[in-house]
């Protein structure tokens, strides 16, 4: 394949268009592919028609919209002139949305229909030039959302004028691979958004560098389910597919089963992103009932052997029902559970872990799927370095750390947070714990600003009982923290299973309600006679709710620990 003149967004599509112009790019479920040619070719007007606006390099154009074929032609329009994009979660509260525009001091705002009432919210004070996403047409000031949802699609920007010929010009600006090509605001665990500044060159080094260890072709077909806003989805399921022709689908409706599974047969796609809820939801609430349904069932499953081939045919279904095409399912973005990966193991589905944060553009470590190791991320990805700092000696965990042309330039306007984990020779702190094996392998233990202290100075790791209480029919999920020196557990429980188990009980909605207590102070005991002394549960909560998450389903963890002893009913201590 022709190589990359330079490692720019605009050089990485425009060897693209030259080389697989002809083949699909972009398109919705069930509608018609825009090529590469046509794809370039609107990536160049779109372009022009900013900079006829004003835009210019190091400009700041936010982008806020769900996924759609127009969301990468948005990105690389802007990114090809040098300025840079600000994409933004849709996820994100109106507040939100109002402090990233603000904050990056944005000029211009391209936002779908669905997402323009928080646009629309301060008048356009914080970013004056405003573009509707379905079509870029510009939209007048102080339009309404009537107003501008009939804006006509022939004034859009992306519109090529008579007669005029096509070309790559728009890869060819001064755009340099130092230079930023977006700031990525992160919603995280910790509650606090930080402006993630990425170069050019952060973003096609990781592409690149995740393609020496993951084959795609120009026939691979990709489903888009996770926010193309965040980085994983953005490298990895966008630019990778970009760098070797392949095409990608987009839903229009979000991702739940109706509208997933016959969007899974139509495309039939051999490349999925995605993070751990999903796969777990299917393993618990589909396969493990029927795994479990009966004591011979049971008692088969404690058979390795027999375990084996009953997880085989149960994944076999699976990749059935994911369209019978996958060559590889990716999970990150958190920790898979063990039993989930246990299921897949044994069924030979083809999945790989990959590790890695937005500041890191975003992957660090992962593997193809015939390299896979129970538990592990995989080897650190060609050309970054990694080390593990303050490593215990018995355990061999330490704060991972890592440094190569993936890791981010700093905070956005925030030096003092970025001299906290980026030092001046370029080596970032991520905040994970980890080890390595003997070939290079990487475990991720858990985040260290959640490790708990035990009374004699134990490290005690809340993502790892987690796991254990999460293995149990009756866990939907769970959140371990500490409080008052005790080992607290909010358990948010498998409502479903237990109403259909206790009602098959004839019990009446009282008693229910005092059997899903008991349930859980038998799950707290079971719990600690499978944990260390000092990891164990002092007290279990019964949290009522889902737990509220981040874009990658990550609990938001700063949200619950420490409020719920006396909010919550909970189990005897």
């Amino acid at each position: 394949m022709k190589t990359i003149e330079k490692r720019t967004l605009p050089a990485l599509l425009r060897r693209t268009v030259e080389t697989h112009g002809d083949r699909p790019a972009v398109s919705w479920v069930g509608g018609e592919p825009v090529n590469y040619r046509e794809f370039g070719r609107r990536v160049g007007a779109l372009s022009a028609g900013l900079s006829a606006l004003g835009v210019s390099a190091g400009d700041r154009v936010a982008i806020l919209s769900e996924n759609r074929p127009e969301w990468g032609i948005a990105h690389f329009a802007v990114t090809s002139l040098g300025a840079i994009a600000v994409p933004i979660l849709p996820d994100f509260h109106t507040d939100e949305v109002r402090t990233i525009l603000a904050h990056s001091e944005a000029r211009v705002l391209i936002v779908s229909q669905k997402q323009y009432a928080k646009a629309e919210a301060d008048g356009g004070l914080s970013c004056p030039i405003r573009i509707r996403m379905e079509g870029f047409v510009r939209i007048p000031d102080g339009s309404n959302a009537e107003a501008m949802a009939n804006l006509p699609d022939s004034e859009g920007l992306d519109r090529k004028p008579d007669g005029a010929p096509d070309d790559l010009s728009w890869a060819d600006r001064p755009v340099r691979e130092e230079d930023t090509a977006a700031i990525i605001y992160t919603s995280g665990t910790t509650g606090h958004s930080k402006g993630v500044v990425l170069t050019h060159r952060n973003f096609v080094f990781d592409t690149l560098a995740t393609l020496e260890i993951q084959r795609v072709t120009e026939v691979d077909r990709f489903i888009s389910i996770l926010p193309l806003s965040h980085c994983y989805e953005f490298t990895i399921g966008f630019l990778i597919p970009v760098a070797k022709g392949a095409c990608v689908y987009y839903l229009d409706k979000p991702p739940v089963a109706r509208v997933l599974m016959p969007a899974l047969e139509a495309v039939r796609p051999t490349v999925m992103l995605t993070v751990p809820l999903i796969m777990e939801k299917v393993y618990k609430n589909s396969i493990l009932p029927k795994l479990s349904a009966n004591g011979l069932m049971r008692g088969l499953m404690k058979v390795p052997f027999t375990r084996r081939l009953l997880h085989r045919a149960a994944a076999r279904k699976v990749h059935r029902t994911f369209g019978g095409k996958l060559h590889f399912y990716g999970i990150g973005g958190a920790k898979v559970s063990a039993e989930t990966e246990r299921f897949l193991r044994d069924g030979r589905f083809p999945y790989a872990i990959g590790y890695g944060l937005t500041e890191t553009s975003p992957m660090i470590a992962g593997c193809t799927p015939r390299l896979t190791r129970f538990r592990s991320t995989g080897p650190v990805i060609p050309g970054v370095e990694i080390r593990l700092d303050g490593q215990d000696p018995e355990t061999g965990q330490g704060e991972i750390i890592v440094r190569g042309d993936n890791v981010m330039t700093g905070y956005y306007r925030d030096p003092e947070r970025t001299r906290e984990v980026l030092s001046p020779d370029g080596w970032f702190r991520t905040g994970d714990l980890g080890r390595l094996d003997k070939d290079g392998y990487l475990y991720i233990m858990g985040r260290a600003k959640n490790t708990i202290i035990g009374p004699n100075g134990e490290n005690i790791y809340p993502e790892e009982i987690e796991s254990v209480l999460n293995r149990s029919e009756e866990v939907q999920e769970s959140l371990v923290y500490e409080e008052e020196g005790k080992v607290i557990a909010a358990v948010h429980p498998n409502y479903e299973f237990l109403h259909r188990e206790l009602e098959a009980l004839g019990l009446t909605k009282e008693q229910i309600s005092h059997a899903i207590r008991e349930r859980l102070e038998a799950i707290r005991h079971k719990v600690n006679a499978n944990v260390s002394r000092f990891s164990r549960i002092t007290r279990i909560i019964e949290h009522h709710e889902p737990f509220e998450k981040t874009p990658t389903q990550k609990i938001k963890r700063f949200l619950y620990t420490g409020k719920h002893g006396s909010k919550e009913k909970s189990g005897k201590s």
